[in-house]
């Protein structure tokens, strides 16, 4: 055993939350504090991140003031419990991604806070875009379909290479982090142009084209609104080098699927590494299960194990924030104008 081997943790490090939206003022009013309620099915985890802070459980009826809303696939039921209890005040939402309760969010916003998991799962959701990034740089998508030793060599390092990171949220930020042993030069694009930090380069997205045509790699890190569906199209792609390659693990609207399809056969780019596709489930048989240029996971770049504990710590925040009603504390706050 070695000397320092006792300085060493005896438990996992475990995932942590990226916040980039501390202390920022509340879209609205701060909320009025009252009962939780944990919907549309209760975890014993969720309940346990309200109470630990002090907060109240309570079932759904006239005394409820806050809604923990765990089923980001049920944008109906959430409607039916703001339509049938208007004293709700505070919602908080499963994902970083809210495009689903979008309208929700634009009907509600002007009296309810939403709070989102933004920043949540950051860490595991940048290790799989890392790991998506190397794999599709080292043509893995073509080495994992093979049946026979080739020997035609290919694969490129990801050491010294452009980046263009298309937001610039928690995810984004730890991507930033993951990526800097490999000395590659990052531009962010992102609708502020605000400069991020560990980035060489900061543009708005109305500069998107011009940052592509040197681009390696094209990392899509971004919410999805209705301003930025199909963000990177048929022109993006003629754009980009033919040796590029695409990861998207944000939102599949958030790229021209039919355009990529296009880019990918015609060799335009050379790979796309995809958690997310548009449609989504992408449906057996669609040509980008048989695109030798085409890397994909069915949406998990996180997984309930990894999920559930860091949802409940931003449960906990936010509940803690909720009992202060002053307005303060508040994370993965939504702006309804934004959308995210």
């Amino acid at each position: 055993m070695s000397e320092d081997s006792t300085d060493r943790p005896t438990t996992p490090r475990g995932h942590r939350a990226v916040v980039t939206d501390a202390g920022r003022p509340l879209p609205v009013a701060p909320p009025a504090p009252g009962a939780v309620t944990v919907l549309p099915r209760s975890t014993q985890v969720h309940e346990d991140a309200v109470t630990a802070v002090g907060g109240t459980l309570g079932p759904l009826d006239d005394d409820t003031r806050g809604v923990v809303w765990l089923d980001a696939h049920d944008p109906d039921g959430l409607a039916s419990v703001l339509d049938g209890h208007p004293a709700v005040s505070w919602v908080q939402l499963p994902f970083a991604g809210v495009d689903s309760f979008a309208h929700l969010i634009a009907a509600h916003g002007d009296r309810v806070l939403f709070t989102s998991a933004k920043g949540a799962y950051a860490e595991p959701v940048a290790e799989h875009a890392l790991a998506l990034t190397l794999a599709s740089l080292r043509v893995l998508q073509k080495r994992a379909r093979t049946t026979t030793w080739t020997r035609e060599p290919e694969g490129v390092s990801l050491y010294g290479r452009h980046v263009v990171l298309i937001g610039a949220g928690g995810i984004a930020l730890e991507y930033l982090r993951l990526v800097q042993p490999f000395d590659v030069r990052v531009t962010v694009v992102r609708r502020s142009p605000e400069p991020v930090p560990g980035a060489d380069r900061t543009v708005t997205t109305d500069h998107l084209d011009e940052v592509l045509p040197d681009a390696d790699v094209v990392v899509v890190a971004a919410a999805m609104t209705s301003g930025t569906a199909k963000l990177l199209g048929e022109r993006q792609f003629a754009l980009l080098p033919d040796t590029a390659r695409i990861v998207n693990i944000a939102r599949g609207g958030l790229i021209d699927t039919d355009a990529l399809v296009a880019a990918l056969r015609s060799g335009a780019i050379a790979a796309a590494a995809l958690d997310v596709t548009d449609p989504e489930p992408l449906p057996d048989g669609h040509p980008l299960w048989d695109e030798p240029g085409a890397l994909i996971t069915p949406h998990q770049a996180d997984t309930p194990d990894m999920v559930a504990p860091l949802l409940a710590e931003r449960v906990q925040a936010n509940v803690e924030a909720f009992l202060r009603a002053d307005g303060t504390g508040f994370v993965g706050v939504v702006d309804p104008e934004a959308g995210y």
